[in-house]
C-alpha cells in the first residue's frame, strides 16, 4: 500500500520539523515549501492526498493560494492553518471548500487527526458502522420476538432504517445481506402483529389504537393548528420513512424539525382506500354508506380519489371546524408544481392548506413500467437516492422555502408506503378479481390461507363488498400475487419492483413530521 502524500506550505516550516518527523514516523510522506507560489507549482507537478496551507505567508496569501490550487485540482483536500481567529478569514476559507481549519499553535496529534479524518475517513466510518450495527443486531433481534406494541414497532423500524442508511454510506462492509435478512425477520413478525391486532385497532372505541388513516386529522392535524398561524398539510403520495430520512437533511436547512413521528395506514395500503380515509375521517365502508355516490369500488371505472376536498370539508363540518379558512391543491405534474410556488403568498392567508403531491407514487410505478427508471433505481439505496435527487430540484422544495419565510407550521405525511417484492404467492379468482399485486378482492378467491391475511367478511375490516360473496386477501412481507397461468412471466417481470397494498413495515409504518419556521 503506497504512502499518503502530504504537502505542507508554511514560511516557518523549520519550526515544524518535529511535527513532520511525527507524521513520517507513522508512515506518511511529507513535502514542504515556504510560500504559496511554490505550493501551487508542487500541486501542478505532483499527486498529493492532502495539503496543509498556512494562511499568512510572504508573496500571495494562503487564501489566494487556496483558490488557485482549487482551480487546478478542485477535489484536493486542503487544511488551512492560521494564527488569526478573524471570522472573515474563516468564512472565506470555508467558502472555498476547505476540509479543516486549524488555529496555531498546532500540536502533532491535531495534525494527525486532521490527516486521518481526510485520508482514512471512509475506512474508519465503515469499521465503526459495522461494529455499531453488529452490537445493535442482537438487541433488535431480541426485541422483535418480545411482542412489541405499535410504539415499539415504530422504534424498531426507525432503528432498521437508521442502520440501513448508515450501511449505504459504507458499501462493501459485509453487512448488507445481514440487514436484509433482519428486515425479512422484522416484516415476518410485523405481519403477525397486524394479523393479531388490526381488527381491534379499527374499532372506534379502542383507546389503545395507534393513530391511523381515518383518525389522522382528528388526532394529529387539527391539534397542531394555532390561531393566526397558517398550517400546511403536505401529503406526499407513497412516501416511505427511509425516503423521508433521505430528504430530511435538505428540509432541515429550511425548517426546524419539531417532531419526527409515524402512524399506521389502514388496509389495503393503496391510495384509493388510505387517502379517502384520511380526508373523510372514515373507514372505507363508512364512506360508502355515507356517500354511496362518491365511493368507487375497485372494478368501477374512473378515478378513485375524485372527492378528497369534498370529504375534507365534510370532516371539518362534523368536527365543528367549518369556520377554518382552507384550501386544497393536488399536484400531478411539473407545471402544477410551479403554480403551487406562485400561489404560496395567497395560501399563507389561510388557516389550513392541504397539498397532495403526487411524485413518489409516479416514480414507483415508472420504475415498474420503464426499463430506464428500473436501471436508475436498481435497489433500495438507488430508489432512495432518486427520491432525494428529485426533491432537490423540484418545485416542492422551492414552495417550502417560500413557506419558511413566514411563521408557519408544515405537517409532512403520506397515505402509504411501498415494499420491494420478491416472492410469488399463487391466487385464483374470477375475471372481476382486482389487479393489484398486493391485495385481491372478488368472488371465489382461492389461495393458501397461511400465506395471506384474509378478510372473508370485508365488513368486519370496515371494507365495502363489491358482491355479497366478496372477500379480501392481503399479501404479507415481500410477497406478491400471481395467477398460475403465465406465472413465470409475471414473476420475472414484477420481482424486485416496489408495490403497495399489503402488509409490511414499509407500507404501514409511515412518516408523520411536524416542521416550524426557523
Amino acid at each position: 500500500m503506497s504512502k499518503i502524500q502530504i504537502l505542507w506550505a508554511d514560511d516557518e516550516i523549520e519550526h515544524l520539523k518535529p511535527h513532520i518527523h511525527f507524521l513520517e514516523a507513522r508512515g506518511y510522506h511529507v513535502d514542504t515549501v515556504t510560500n504559496g507560489i511554490d505550493a501551487i507549482i508542487q500541486v501542478k507537478a505532483n499527486y498529493y492526498d492532502v495539503v496543509f496551507l498556512d494562511e499568512n505567508m510572504p508573496g500571495i496569501s494562503g487564501l489566494e493560494a487556496l483558490k488557485q490550487i482549487k482551480e487546478i485540482k478542485g477535489d484536493l483536500p486542503i487544511v488551512m492553518i492560521t494564527k488569526s481567529e478573524e471570522e472573515h478569514i474563516m468564512e472565506d476559507a470555508i467558502g472555498s471548500k476547505i476540509e479543516d481549519y486549524l488555529i496555531k499553535p498546532v500540536n502533532p496529534n491535531q495534525i494527525l487527526l486532521s490527516v486521518k479524518k481526510i485520508t482514512d475517513n471512509k475506512r474508519l466510518i465503515k469499521e465503526q458502522t459495522t461494529k455499531g450495527y453488529q452490537q445493535e443486531f442482537r438487541h433488535i433481534s431480541m426485541a422483535l420476538f418480545e411482542n412489541p406494541n405499535f410504539e415499539e414497532w415504530k422504534l424498531l423500524y426507525k432503528k432498521l432504517v437508521y442502520w440501513e442508511l448508515e450501511l449505504d454510506k459504507s458499501p462493501d462492509s459485509g453487512m448488507e445481506e445481514v440487514i436484509k435478512s433482519q428486515k425479512i425477520d422484522a416484516n415476518r413478525e410485523f405481519s403477525k402483529f397486524i394479523e393479531k391486532n388490526y381488527l381491534n385497532f379499527i374499532q372506534n372505541d379502542n383507546p389503545k389504537a395507534p393513530i391511523m388513516s381515518h383518525t389522522l386529522f382528528n388526532k394529529a392535524v387539527l391539534p397542531a393548528l394555532k390561531q393566526g398561524k397558517p398550517t400546511f398539510f403536505l401529503l406526499m403520495d407513497n412516501l416511505r420513512f427511509d425516503q423521508w430520512r433521505m430528504i430530511s437533511s435538505s428540509i432541515n436547512e429550511i425548517f426546524r424539525i419539531e417532531n419526527e413521528d409515524m402512524y399506521m395506514s389502514i388496509l389495503p395500503t393503496t391510495t384509493q382506500y388510505c387517502r379517502n380515509s384520511i380526508f373523510s375521517g372514515l373507514m372505507p365502508l363508512e364512506i360508502e354508506k355515507r356517500f354511496p355516490d362518491k365511493w368507487s369500488n375497485d372494478e368501477d371505472e374512473g378515478g378513485k380519489n375524485m372527492f378528497e376536498d369534498f370529504f375534507l370539508q365534510d370532516l371539518l363540518q362534523r368536527l365543528r371546524k367549518a369556520d377554518l379558512k382552507t384550501s386544497y391543491t393536488k399536484i400531478l405534474n411539473l407545471n402544477e408544481g410551479k403554480a403551487l410556488v406562485d400561489s404560496i403568498p395567497n395560501l399563507l392567508k389561510n388557516d389550513l392548506n392541504v397539498v397532495v403531491y403526487n411524485f413518489v407514487d409516479t416514480l414507483s410505478h415508472a420504475r415498474t413500467d420503464y426499463k430506464v427508471i428500473r436501471e436508475l433505481a436498481d435497489d433500495e439505496a438507488a430508489y432512495r437516492s432518486l427520491t432525494l435527487s428529485w426533491f432537490e430540484h423540484s418545485p416542492l422544495k422551492e414552495a417550502l422555502k417560500r413557506i419558511a419565510e413566514k411563521d408557519a407550521t408544515v405537517i409532512i405525511t403520506t397515505d402509504h408506503g411501498s415494499v420491494r417484492v420478491n416472492n410469488t404467492v399463487k391466487i385464483i379468482g374470477d375475471k372481476n378479481t382486482t389487479t393489484n399485486l398486493r391485495y385481491k378482492t372478488g368472488r371465489n378467491l382461492s389461495y393458501n390461507a397461511k400465506e395471506v391475511m384474509e378478510f372473508k367478511d370485508p365488513h368486519k375490516a370496515m371494507l365495502p363488498k363489491i358482491h355479497m360473496t366478496s372477500s379480501f386477501a392481503v399479501a404479507k412481507e415481500n410477497d406478491f400475487f400471481v395467477y398460475p397461468n403465465n406465472l413465470n412471466h409475471f414473476a420475472k417481470y414484477y420481482t424486485g419492483t416496489f408495490q403497495h397494498g399489503g402488509i409490511s413495515m414499509e407500507e404501514m409504518i409511515i412518516p408523520l413530521i411536524t416542521l416550524s419556521s426557523k
